[in-house]
Protein backbone atom coordinates (compact mmCIF):
# COMPACT_ATOMS: atom_id res chain seq x y z
CA UNK A 1 0.00 0.00 0.00
CA UNK A 2 0.88 3.54 -0.57
CA UNK A 3 2.05 5.28 2.19
CA UNK A 4 -0.22 7.44 2.81
CA UNK A 5 -1.25 11.63 2.14
CA UNK A 6 -4.23 13.23 3.23
CA UNK A 7 -4.52 17.11 3.69
CA UNK A 8 -6.95 19.81 3.26
CA UNK A 9 -7.05 23.31 3.88
CA UNK A 10 -10.10 25.66 3.74
CA UNK A 11 -10.56 29.02 3.81
CA UNK A 12 -14.07 30.40 4.18
CA UNK A 13 -16.77 32.32 6.58
CA UNK A 14 -18.60 30.79 9.65
CA UNK A 15 -21.95 30.77 9.33
CA UNK A 16 -22.61 30.21 12.76
CA UNK A 17 -20.95 30.78 16.55
CA UNK A 18 -18.61 27.78 16.52
CA UNK A 19 -19.81 25.30 19.18
CA UNK A 20 -16.92 24.45 22.04
CA UNK A 21 -18.25 21.28 24.41
CA UNK A 22 -16.63 18.95 25.95
CA UNK A 23 -16.57 15.29 26.13
CA UNK A 24 -17.37 13.14 29.70
CA UNK A 25 -13.36 12.82 30.25
CA UNK A 26 -12.59 16.41 29.30
CA UNK A 27 -11.17 17.00 26.19
CA UNK A 28 -12.78 20.22 24.56
CA UNK A 29 -13.93 20.35 21.45
CA UNK A 30 -14.84 23.16 19.03
CA UNK A 31 -17.17 22.46 16.17
CA UNK A 32 -16.84 24.87 13.05
CA UNK A 33 -19.21 25.42 9.75
CA UNK A 34 -17.51 26.94 7.58
CA UNK A 35 -19.26 28.32 3.66
CA UNK A 36 -17.23 29.52 1.26
CA UNK A 37 -17.58 29.60 -3.11
CA UNK A 38 -14.78 28.27 -5.39
CA UNK A 39 -14.56 30.03 -8.60
CA UNK A 40 -13.70 27.51 -11.23
CA UNK A 41 -12.70 28.20 -14.80
CA UNK A 42 -13.39 25.44 -18.12
CA UNK A 43 -11.60 24.82 -20.93
CA UNK A 44 -14.04 27.75 -22.51
CA UNK A 45 -12.12 30.16 -19.82
CA UNK A 46 -15.87 30.92 -18.47
CA UNK A 47 -16.22 30.68 -14.43
CA UNK A 48 -19.02 30.12 -12.47
CA UNK A 49 -18.93 29.93 -8.58
CA UNK A 50 -19.64 26.94 -6.70
CA UNK A 51 -21.04 26.94 -3.43
CA UNK A 52 -19.61 24.80 -0.32
CA UNK A 53 -20.28 24.33 3.29
CA UNK A 54 -18.56 21.99 5.50
CA UNK A 55 -18.01 21.45 9.54
CA UNK A 56 -14.15 21.21 10.74
CA UNK A 57 -13.77 19.78 14.24
CA UNK A 58 -10.80 20.90 16.81
CA UNK A 59 -9.63 19.55 19.95
CA UNK A 60 -7.97 19.86 22.81
CA UNK A 61 -6.11 23.05 24.06
CA UNK A 62 -6.00 24.84 20.50
CA UNK A 63 -10.47 24.68 20.96
CA UNK A 64 -10.32 26.01 24.00
CA UNK A 65 -7.79 29.16 22.90
CA UNK A 66 -10.05 29.52 19.14
CA UNK A 67 -13.50 29.70 20.97
CA UNK A 68 -13.59 33.31 22.20
CA UNK A 69 -12.00 34.27 18.74
CA UNK A 70 -15.03 32.31 16.67
CA UNK A 71 -18.45 33.95 17.65
CA UNK A 72 -19.32 36.52 15.34
CA UNK A 73 -20.92 34.82 11.92
CA UNK A 74 -18.93 35.77 8.75
CA UNK A 75 -15.75 35.38 10.44
CA UNK A 76 -13.48 34.60 7.46
CA UNK A 77 -11.21 31.51 8.85
CA UNK A 78 -8.13 29.13 7.59
CA UNK A 79 -8.79 25.72 8.87
CA UNK A 80 -5.51 23.12 7.99
CA UNK A 81 -6.32 19.73 8.74
CA UNK A 82 -7.04 16.21 7.16
CA UNK A 83 -9.98 13.70 6.50
CA UNK A 84 -11.36 11.27 9.43
CA UNK A 85 -13.62 8.25 7.71
CA UNK A 86 -15.82 6.89 10.28
CA UNK A 87 -17.97 4.07 10.82
CA UNK A 88 -20.96 2.60 12.63
CA UNK A 89 -24.21 1.01 13.24
CA UNK A 90 -27.44 2.31 13.89
CA UNK A 91 -29.89 1.03 16.25
CA UNK A 92 -32.09 -0.91 13.51
CA UNK A 93 -28.33 -2.58 12.24
CA UNK A 94 -27.85 -0.19 9.57
CA UNK A 95 -24.11 0.76 8.52
CA UNK A 96 -23.74 4.35 8.28
CA UNK A 97 -20.31 6.30 7.71
CA UNK A 98 -18.93 9.71 7.70
CA UNK A 99 -16.00 11.54 6.44
CA UNK A 100 -15.16 14.17 8.56
CA UNK A 101 -12.34 17.31 9.18
CA UNK A 102 -10.32 16.99 11.65
CA UNK A 103 -8.68 20.24 12.05
CA UNK A 104 -4.53 20.60 12.95
CA UNK A 105 -5.18 24.56 12.71
CA UNK A 106 -7.61 26.89 12.52
CA UNK A 107 -6.55 30.81 11.69
CA UNK A 108 -8.73 33.40 11.95
CA UNK A 109 -8.31 36.17 8.68
CA UNK A 110 -8.73 39.58 7.38
CA UNK A 111 -10.23 40.20 4.02
CA UNK A 112 -9.73 43.65 4.14
CA UNK A 113 -7.83 43.76 1.09
CA UNK A 114 -11.12 41.78 -0.74
CA UNK A 115 -13.27 44.78 -1.49
CA UNK A 116 -16.90 44.61 -0.28
CA UNK A 117 -18.38 42.03 -2.38
CA UNK A 118 -16.02 39.73 -0.47
CA UNK A 119 -18.91 37.62 0.87
CA UNK A 120 -22.32 36.94 -0.50
CA UNK A 121 -25.32 36.46 1.64
CA UNK A 122 -26.63 32.97 0.74
CA UNK A 123 -30.29 31.96 1.26
CA UNK A 124 -30.37 31.24 4.52
CA UNK A 125 -28.92 34.62 5.36
CA UNK A 126 -25.31 33.35 6.00
CA UNK A 127 -22.53 34.89 4.42
CA UNK A 128 -20.07 33.13 2.16
CA UNK A 129 -16.78 33.76 1.22
CA UNK A 130 -16.18 34.44 -2.95
CA UNK A 131 -13.14 33.29 -4.02
CA UNK A 132 -12.83 30.99 -1.11
CA UNK A 133 -10.20 28.22 -0.93
CA UNK A 134 -11.05 24.32 -0.55
CA UNK A 135 -8.23 22.02 -1.63
CA UNK A 136 -7.69 18.12 -0.85
CA UNK A 137 -4.40 16.36 -1.22
CA UNK A 138 -4.69 12.52 -0.58
CA UNK A 139 -2.26 9.39 -1.71
CA UNK A 140 -3.60 5.84 -1.32
CA UNK A 141 -4.82 3.37 -3.51
CA UNK A 142 -7.84 2.35 -5.41
CA UNK A 143 -10.35 0.03 -3.19
CA UNK A 144 -12.18 -1.42 -6.45
CA UNK A 145 -11.71 -0.68 -10.26
CA UNK A 146 -12.51 2.65 -10.86
CA UNK A 147 -16.06 3.26 -12.81
CA UNK A 148 -16.26 5.27 -15.97
CA UNK A 149 -20.00 6.43 -16.63
CA UNK A 150 -21.53 9.03 -18.92
CA UNK A 151 -24.41 11.51 -17.55
CA UNK A 152 -27.57 11.45 -19.64
CA UNK A 153 -26.20 14.72 -20.95
CA UNK A 154 -22.63 12.65 -22.49
CA UNK A 155 -20.40 13.91 -20.08
CA UNK A 156 -17.85 11.36 -19.05
CA UNK A 157 -17.22 10.72 -15.06
CA UNK A 158 -15.28 7.89 -13.23
CA UNK A 159 -16.03 7.14 -9.94
CA UNK A 160 -13.26 5.30 -7.35
CA UNK A 161 -12.20 5.19 -4.09
CA UNK A 162 -8.88 5.19 -2.37
CA UNK A 163 -8.16 3.60 0.82
CA UNK A 164 -5.51 6.56 2.69
CA UNK A 165 -3.15 4.71 5.04
CA UNK A 166 -2.27 6.41 8.30
CA UNK A 167 0.12 5.29 10.96
CA UNK A 168 0.55 7.47 14.27
CA UNK A 169 1.32 6.59 18.19
CA UNK A 170 -1.34 6.78 20.92
CA UNK A 171 -1.21 8.61 23.99
CA UNK A 172 0.84 5.63 25.42
CA UNK A 173 3.28 5.66 22.52
CA UNK A 174 2.18 2.89 20.76
CA UNK A 175 2.12 2.69 17.34
CA UNK A 176 -1.02 2.41 15.51
CA UNK A 177 -2.72 2.32 11.84
CA UNK A 178 -5.75 3.20 10.56
CA UNK A 179 -7.16 3.33 6.90
CA UNK A 180 -9.59 6.27 5.64
CA UNK A 181 -11.55 5.50 2.73
CA UNK A 182 -12.23 8.30 0.49
CA UNK A 183 -14.58 8.23 -2.70
CA UNK A 184 -13.34 10.59 -5.51
CA UNK A 185 -15.00 11.34 -8.73
CA UNK A 186 -13.38 13.33 -11.82
CA UNK A 187 -15.11 14.25 -15.13
CA UNK A 188 -14.67 14.79 -18.69
CA UNK A 189 -10.84 14.19 -20.35
CA UNK A 190 -9.74 13.59 -16.92
CA UNK A 191 -12.48 10.60 -16.05
CA UNK A 192 -11.72 9.09 -19.61
CA UNK A 193 -7.39 8.89 -18.92
CA UNK A 194 -8.58 7.32 -15.35
CA UNK A 195 -10.53 4.53 -17.08
CA UNK A 196 -7.86 2.51 -16.70
CA UNK A 197 -7.14 2.61 -12.98
CA UNK A 198 -7.65 -1.29 -11.06
CA UNK A 199 -7.65 -1.88 -7.49
CA UNK A 200 -5.05 -1.68 -5.51
CA UNK A 201 -3.23 1.32 -8.26
CA UNK A 202 -1.83 3.90 -6.10
CA UNK A 203 -2.90 7.45 -6.64
CA UNK A 204 -2.25 11.22 -6.02
CA UNK A 205 -5.19 13.08 -6.06
CA UNK A 206 -5.93 16.57 -5.32
CA UNK A 207 -9.72 18.31 -5.47
CA UNK A 208 -12.41 19.95 -3.80
CA UNK A 209 -14.92 18.84 -0.84
CA UNK A 210 -18.22 18.12 -1.98
CA UNK A 211 -21.22 16.63 -0.30
CA UNK A 212 -23.97 14.82 -1.96
CA UNK A 213 -27.74 14.38 -0.72
CA UNK A 214 -30.64 11.78 -1.90
CA UNK A 215 -33.17 10.39 -0.26
CA UNK A 216 -33.29 6.91 0.56
CA UNK A 217 -35.51 4.10 -0.04
CA UNK A 218 -37.35 4.83 3.34
CA UNK A 219 -37.67 8.55 2.70
CA UNK A 220 -35.05 9.41 4.79
CA UNK A 221 -32.78 12.48 3.45
CA UNK A 222 -28.90 11.09 3.55
CA UNK A 223 -25.76 12.77 2.44
CA UNK A 224 -21.94 11.56 1.30
CA UNK A 225 -18.74 13.66 1.03
CA UNK A 226 -16.26 12.96 -1.47
CA UNK A 227 -13.85 14.14 -3.69
CA UNK A 228 -14.49 16.83 -6.65
CA UNK A 229 -10.96 15.35 -8.56
CA UNK A 230 -9.21 17.97 -10.62
CA UNK A 231 -6.01 15.97 -11.09
CA UNK A 232 -4.93 12.75 -10.17
CA UNK A 233 -1.24 11.35 -10.88
CA UNK A 234 -0.50 7.86 -11.17
CA UNK A 235 1.59 6.48 -8.55
CA UNK A 236 4.28 3.44 -9.30
CA UNK A 237 3.80 0.13 -7.04
CA UNK A 238 6.44 -1.30 -4.54
CA UNK A 239 9.67 0.09 -3.57
CA UNK A 240 11.17 2.78 -5.14
CA UNK A 241 9.06 2.56 -8.62
CA UNK A 242 8.69 0.11 -11.31
CA UNK A 243 7.40 -3.16 -11.38
CA UNK A 244 3.77 -4.72 -12.12
CA UNK A 245 1.34 -1.26 -12.06
CA UNK A 246 3.46 0.85 -13.33
CA UNK A 247 1.74 4.03 -15.41
CA UNK A 248 3.44 5.79 -17.96
CA UNK A 249 3.28 9.76 -17.58
CA UNK A 250 0.58 10.99 -19.16
CA UNK A 251 -0.03 14.37 -19.88
CA UNK A 252 -3.90 14.17 -19.09
CA UNK A 253 -2.93 13.02 -15.73
CA UNK A 254 -2.44 16.62 -14.34
CA UNK A 255 -5.53 17.92 -16.50
CA UNK A 256 -8.00 19.74 -15.09
CA UNK A 257 -11.81 19.01 -14.14
CA UNK A 258 -14.13 21.02 -15.98
CA UNK A 259 -18.04 21.42 -15.09
CA UNK A 260 -18.91 24.34 -16.48
CA UNK A 261 -21.09 23.17 -19.14
CA UNK A 262 -22.38 20.15 -17.20
CA UNK A 263 -26.08 20.60 -16.33
CA UNK A 264 -26.94 22.36 -13.29
CA UNK A 265 -28.72 19.28 -12.21
CA UNK A 266 -25.82 16.88 -12.37
CA UNK A 267 -24.73 18.55 -8.94
CA UNK A 268 -26.85 18.29 -5.84
CA UNK A 269 -27.38 21.48 -3.81
CA UNK A 270 -25.40 21.97 -1.05
CA UNK A 271 -27.33 24.85 0.61
CA UNK A 272 -29.88 22.01 1.60
CA UNK A 273 -26.91 20.59 4.03
CA UNK A 274 -28.42 20.59 7.37
CA UNK A 275 -25.67 22.94 8.83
Amino acid sequence: MARGLNSIFLVGTLTQQADLRYTPGGLAILELNLAGSDLVIGDDNESRELAWYHRATLFGAQAETMANQLEEPGTPVLVEGRLNYRSWETPEGQRRTSLDINANRVEVLSISNRGDDATIIDARGQARLRNALNQVMIVGNLTRDAELRHTPSGHAVNRFSVAVNERFRDRSGTDQERTHYVDVNVWRELATACADLSKGDPVFVIGRLVNDSWTDREGNKRYTTRIEGQRVEFLTRGPGGGGAGTRPADSRQGARASVLDIDEAEFPPEEELPF
